[in-house]
């Protein structure tokens, strides 16, 4: 396997809605600096960042004036691609990872395959509140975004859980930590993890 080339990318995203240039560094340590507008999505991304060990990078100006919609499934298309992209021929990946996460009476499970095959699969009920100016159904919509511009099939389960920020919370650590799984080198892999020699 080639260890020698950074697993880096970096994409910029331009439309009627939103302005994002996003950077991510797979073998990172999990170093964040981010700028949404959206608080409560920053604190998640950040998070996101340090649980998975990437460094990430995101400016994003979008139509906060309508509401954070835009911007958060935009952002998330954009780490999809800049996953994606850093993640190259996939040879030498560990490609599967997985998490069951608990935050105080919450309690998530998270796998993902970097297959090439993006599915989301969302068992979780998450309360409808506002946090802060972060609608808490925005989180599937990003991690939707996320999984379809990756191209990697994500499956989220909620066991159980009251707090929305808890929930919220829970599931983009479990994430973080499931990817972060996903996209290591495998020291015994060989090739492309299919036997179909390609992903």
């Amino acid at each position: 396997m080639n260890t020698a080339a950074p697993r880096t990318a970096s994409i910029s995203r331009r439309t009627g809605e939103t302005a994002i240039e996003l950077t991510l560094h797979l073998d990172g340590t999990g170093l964040a600096e981010v700028a949404t507008g959206v608080g409560f999505f920053d604190h998640m991304l950040t998070l996101l960042a340090r649980h998975a060990c990437f460094d990430l990078r995101v400016q994003a100006e979008g139509d906060l004036h309508v509401e954070a919609h835009h911007t958060v499934e935009d952002v998330g298309i954009c780490l999809g691609k800049a996953l994606a992209q850093a993640l190259g021929d996939k040879t030498g990946l560990r490609r599967y990872g997985d998490c069951t996460l608990p935050m105080d009476e919450t309690l998530v499970t998270v796998a993902v395959d970097l297959s090439g095959r993006p599915f989301c699969v969302w068992k979780a009920d998450v309360p409808r509140e506002m946090l802060g100016t972060f609608g808490s159904s925005l989180a599937e919509e990003f991690w939707i975004a996320t999984s379809s511009a990756g191209a990697f099939a994500l499956h989220v389960l909620l066991h159980y859980g009251k707090n929305t920020h808890h929930i919220v919370e829970a599931i983009f650590k479990a994430t973080a930590r499931a990817l972060r799984a996903a996209v290591e080198l495998d020291p015994r892999g060989v090739g492309v993890p299919s036997t179909k020699g390609v992903l």
